[in-house]
């Protein structure tokens, strides 16, 4: 009888660390940023004020439509994220769980992580201007693009800056608008010869691009895949691998002529 007596009282004494532990666990910090849609930005337009593309050396066009680059918003390199907060976000298409080291390198200060951002994002502009020139045969010596998007930092609005300024420049070729008056987004790393690389994140910007009004978002092909996951209804994927590819997809789209590619 005696062990009968005692044994609740013994699961009752041990329950106290088990319900600590659990507590623990779910409020430690962990090794995860949490991620989601953040803001975008026309790059035909204006952004805080500032037109984005600005051109000397050619005469500039008059656009209609957007192409909207995409972002996402990931908690800083110091948040604390607990369990509880990773259960809540895994449960959600509005949230993503990843690494902290895969958004914030190791090692790096806040100060030195915002530096390399904003290096990337000073390349990527170079590489989009090249890629543009290139494209149209133009000389960067006769023609100077200025490019301004300001609180952004990274490589993926590559393609849309590259695309934007194609379209200040040339449109379509035939008179018309690259984006046949559409609200277009996208994402996807440019190098200054065309080719279109892949970036991440994809699943959450198209969230951001469908809740700013696009209709079309162009997507690296390597990654149809996460973007088809989590797809807005509404939302109408075209994947890219080149600059040309996505120019002719466009063309295509406006027109009616040729094929759009899908995912």
């Amino acid at each position: 009888m005696l062990s009968r007596l005692t044994r609740p009282r013994a699961v009752a004494v041990c329950a106290v660390p088990v319900v600590a532990l659990i507590a623990t666990a779910l409020f430690a910090p962990l090794p995860f940023a949490l991620a989601q849609p953040g803001m975008t930005a026309d790059v035909l337009g204006k952004n805080k004020g500032a037109a984005v593309i600005t051109v000397s050396g050619a005469e500039s066009r008059t656009t209609s439509g957007q192409l909207r680059m995409t972002t996402i918003e990931a908690t800083g390199p110091d948040t604390h994220v607990s369990l509880g907060d990773v259960l809540d976000s895994w449960f959600r298409t509005d949230r993503a769980v990843m690494p902290r080291d895969a958004v914030y390198p190791s090692g790096q200060s806040v100060k030195e992580i915002e530096e390399h951002n904003t290096e990337q994002m000073q390349d990527s502009q170079d590489a989009a201007t090249q890629a543009a020139l290139k494209y149209l045969g133009l000389s960067a010596g006769k023609v100077k693009v200025t490019l301004k998007l300001a609180d952004v930092g990274g490589p993926s609005a590559g393609l849309l800056f590259t695309l934007g300024i194609i379209d200040k420049l040339n449109g379509d070729g035939n008179g018309g608008d690259l984006t046949g008056g559409r609200t277009i987004a996208g994402t996807g790393t440019i190098d200054a010869d065309g080719t279109v690389g892949a970036v991440g994140g994809v699943a959450l910007k198209t969230q951001a691009a469908r809740r700013d009004g696009a209709t079309v978002f162009l997507v690296p092909k390597a990654e149809c895949a996460d973007a088809k996951a989590e797809l807005p209804k509404g939302l109408r994927l075209i994947p890219v691998t080149t600059l040309k590819g996505a120019v002719g997809a466009l063309t295509s789209l406006e027109t009616g002529k040729g094929t759009v590619p899908a995912c």
